[in-house]
């Protein structure tokens, strides 16, 4: 049974800050309303679907192995469901069931027309070959295809997977469906295959936008106004303003290593990155690591952080070598965290230093390290606003699979700027003007805009 609890708890507490105001669903009085609100917890809480599986896949060695494989349907009340696939040896039914409720929380803060969906298969992709993960690619598709669908549930790439599976799944899809409008059947596709240009940097891209925005286009023209404001947060973003800024980055991925660029040639932020980490290593300097080099580095190395003094004097990078732990309580002013789930937890809160964290992966906080870092007046930066770039791509992909028609990439960044800086213009200013740590008003304007549309579509009668 899936653990549910937490996706119960962020609802709740948004509709109960949004049970007095009059102006949200202005309709529902009284007992009607209680009962209404009743409803939207019990819907918005639970998935609609979970689908599983075990993949009967035959390897190389001639055995044969059952692989568990997931599909969460969270909600589509906004449109089809939308959401990565996840392939790691750690992935179970109850994290997928989060992942996918985020989805649908992420998809209507952002007002992006999809649901929230989410798949996991149990595996850790290099334990397998090449030809092993094309065919549990293709049994995932197999076994999931009543489901699936440009209309119905459009997947996308996650935790171990990349373009290429998506390129896989894709041509199985085709073979399975024919007629089908194929090309937009699944997102974070190659470019050759009908992918968007800026895809893969796109999630990456969006994070660090978010964080730039806010420390530096939002702060700038609202100075003034801040400086009026009575709220923990606000003395946390002006003691950092018009400073050099030390950024850490803990994971060195697809997510970590795009905003570590992007940190290192912007025009706009006087900041340097000073650590970096994976899953063997943390760098650190505290003059700056020269992020281009490093990135050269990890392309001919597997994607891989150098590990050793040989290593880094092989390519002349210089950074101190550390535990790859120690990246969460360095002392630094911000805080990116691109790696996996509950990274910051009960056992390592009182540890962190940095004053802003940005989430870049999925849930990177437990509750209770969240609850008392944002007691402590950290500004975080949450998942559902800052690591949206992916969906908000996906989705122009998914609009350029069915048109057939192909945005630049210049475009494709343009539109994923504009789209979430129209996000970022809303709950900025009431998290600046209120006592809500940013991630409730983000969950509060989200629980809104599906209230509200499960209303008039007559969803709670």
């Amino acid at each position: 049974m899936a653990d549910i609890s937490g996706t119960k708890t962020i609802v709740e507490a948004s509709l109960n800050a949004l049970l007095d105001d009059e102006t949200f669903l202005p309709d529902l009085h009284s007992a009607t309303r209680e009962k209404a609100f009743s409803s939207l917890v019990s819907i918005l809480s639970t998935p609609n679907h979970v689908h599983k599986s075990f993949l009967r896949v035959p390897l190389e060695n001639g055995k044969v192995v059952r692989i568990p494989a997931f599909r969460v349907q969270h909600n589509n009340i906004m449109g089809p469901y939308k959401g990565g696939i996840r392939f790691h040896e750690a992935i179970n039914e109850d994290e997928v069931v989060e992942l996918s409720s985020l989805m649908t929380l992420k998809s209507a803060l952002h007002d992006i027309p999809f649901g929230g969906g989410k798949g996991g298969v149990v595996i850790n992709p290099r334990d397998y070959e090449t030809k092993e993960l094309h065919l549990i690619s293709k049994k995932y598709v197999q076994y999931f295809s009543d489901i699936l669908g440009p209309e119905k549930d459009i997947p996308a790439p996650d935790v171990g997977t990349s373009a290429r599976e998506m390129d896989w799944m894709m041509g199985e899809y085709k073979s399975i469906r024919p007629g089908m409008k194929y090309r937009s059947s699944f997102t974070g596709k190659s470019v050759v295959n009908g992918g968007s240009l800026g895809r893969r940097e796109a999630t990456g891209k969006g994070v660090y936008f978010t964080f730039r925005y806010l420390m530096h286009d939002f702060l700038n023209a609202q100075h003034q106004w801040l400086k009026e404001r009575d709220n923990i947060f606000v003395k946390t973003a002006l003691d950092h303003e018009g400073r050099s800024l030390t950024l850490a980055i803990q994971g060195f991925g697809n997510v970590g290593s795009v905003v570590a660029l992007e940190a290192y040639k912007s025009p706009h932020l006087n900041n340097k990155v000073v650590s970096v980490s994976d899953k063997n290593v943390t760098l650190y300097n505290s003059d700056g690591i020269d992020i281009p080099e490093l990135l050269k580095f990890t392309t001919r190395n597997n994607n891989e952080l150098p590990v050793s003094e040989k290593e880094l004097k092989d390519v002349d990078i210089k950074a101190d070598i550390m535990d790859r732990d120690d990246i969460l309580t360095l002392n630094v002013d911000v805080l990116f965290l691109a790696a996996l789930g509950h990274q910051v937890h009960k056992e390592n809160m009182e540890g962190i230093k940095a004053r802003v964290i940005v989430e870049g992966a999925n849930a990177p906080l437990t509750t209770e390290a969240d609850d008392f870092l944002s007691d402590q007046g950290v500004i975080i930066i949450p998942d559902i606003l800052a690591n949206a770039g992916g969906v908000i791509v996906s989705y122009l992909e998914w609009l350029q699979g069915r048109d057939t028609q192909f945005l630049s990439e210049e475009e494709v960044y343009e539109r994923l700027h504009d789209k979430m800086q129209e996000t970022l213009d809303v709950v900025l200013p009431q998290y600046f003007g209120d006592a809500f740590p940013l991630r409730k008003n983000c969950y509060i304007h989200a629980v809104m805009k599906l209230s509200t549309v499960l209303f008039r579509q007559g969803k709670l009668y």
